[in-house]
């Protein structure tokens, strides 16, 4: 099996604009809908354990349930994609959501609320291998590194979105209505894109019906398939640090109020997202540049790593330190969209959905470990170890960014 991608050259007439625009607002707007309900169930925890009578430990395995879910389905999903299309998963997925939020609003206690975990992670799961088969078919070649820009961004926009959404309409009504109003919004995605189906279809690749039982799964045999999975489980686990760890962190070395350091995660999100979109110019013109996919991704990656060992130092005092933290947001969102072109230079010819599948159970498996390892250090004290072990594990995944380089080149 080969490493020739669907698509490698640009086609000879330019596919207009407002053509390729469409697609990535679709893709995207499906995209961000997913990082949504990665936090369906999260920003009103405190509620559940009021309302319910549950301690920290029961909703931290609605978490678990999610990402276990959610890796699992994504990398058996990638098979269905290549088999069915991208689109009708994406469908199946959305609808995933929209059962979820029902369930949610008419739960009545933890099993309630442990069969929408599931049913969210069972929506998450085939994100990545249908969005990136849309993608990498019906985008053009130059504007690819603007749609996976695009597309992480949008994602998190959802993160952003999620909180706020709930939060606030639990504060305005109440939290069942506010699921129900979820229930809306995905009912709403999954009409426009069905009214725009046609933008989402994406060929089969006819299966060879001489080849052998285990030639779908030939792809597990190319060593770059398991660096790409190396490198979004390393990355990821520096993600969850921030997102579950920095509130604390900065509370108890800087005494920064809760606030102020929650704020200084959604500033590490909103830096994240205007680092994709920068990143988007240099996956589209690197090769002008004369940077490899590779090479920007460690180069970004090693500069956020810096940066979180900046943290760890407090030198910067508490305001320092928070900007800091952000910038490292900024510094590992260049890296986005390079991130994407990489994988898309490592996928067979028919495996997209099987490939991103695969690579992207990384990010769910990194997020699912990183808790369990540095909540050992967080529970003893270490706060500032924590963020210099954030930072190692950002400079390993460098390492494996340049492994896939060189088994790609």
């Amino acid at each position: 099996m080969t490493t020739a991608t669907l698509n490698a050259t640009a086609p000879a007439n330019p596919v207009p604009l407002k053509q390729d625009a469409a697609v990535i607002g679709l893709v995207g707007l499906a995209h961000g809908t997913s990082h949504f309900s990665h936090l369906l169930l999260a920003p009103l925890f405190p509620i559940f354990i009021r309302d319910f009578g549950l301690s920290y430990s029961d909703v931290g395995w609605l978490v678990s349930i999610f990402f276990v879910i959610s890796g699992t389905g994504q990398a058996l999903s990638g098979f269905v994609v290549d088999r069915l299309g991208a689109r009708p998963v994406l469908f199946a997925a959305i609808a995933c959501f929209l059962l979820a939020a029902l369930v949610a609003s008419q739960a009545t206690g933890y099993s309630g609320l442990m069969l929408v975990a599931a049913l969210a992670g069972l929506g998450n799961a085939p994100f990545h291998p249908a969005d990136f088969t849309i993608l990498n078919q019906r985008v053009s070649a130059p504007r690819l590194g603007h749609a996976f820009s695009a597309h992480g961004l949008s994602g998190n926009l959802g993160w952003a979105l999620a909180p706020a959404f709930l939060v606030g309409i639990t504060a305005l009504a109440d939290w069942r209505s506010a699921y129900l109003a979820a229930a809306v919004l995905y009912l709403g995605v999954l009409g426009l894109l069905f009214w725009h189906r046609e933008k989402l279809c994406t060929e089969v690749v006819a299966r060879d019906v001489h080849a052998s039982p285990g030639a779908e799964l030939a792809y597990l045999r190319l060593p770059v398939v398991w660096w790409c999975f190396a490198f979004f489980l390393l990355s990821t686990m520096t993600l969850a640090v921030v997102q579950s760890f920095a509130p604390s962190i900065l509370k108890n070395l800087h005494g920064v109020s809760m606030e102020a350091a929650t704020l200084t995660v959604s500033a590490y999100m909103l830096c994240g997202a205007l680092g994709m979109l920068l990143g988007g110019f240099l996956a589209a013109y690197g090769q002008q540049l004369r940077l490899s996919s590779d090479r920007v991704v460690a180069y970004a990656m090693s500069g956020g790593a810096v940066l979180l060992l900046v943290c760890a130092t407090g030198w910067l005092g508490a305001g320092g330190t928070m900007a800091a933290l952000a910038a490292t947001g900024f510094a590992i969102g260049i890296g986005g969209p390079s991130r994407d072109m990489m994988i898309k230079k490592a996928t067979p010819r028919g495996a997209t959905g099987r490939v991103y599948g695969t690579v992207y159970a990384g990010l769910d498996v990194g997020f699912a470990l990183s808790p369990l390892v540095f909540g050992q250090l967080m529970d003893r004290g270490w706060y500032a170890l924590t963020l210099c072990g954030a930072a190692l594990v950002l400079f390993i995944s460098v390492y494996a960014a340049i492994g896939v380089g060189r088994r790609t080149a």
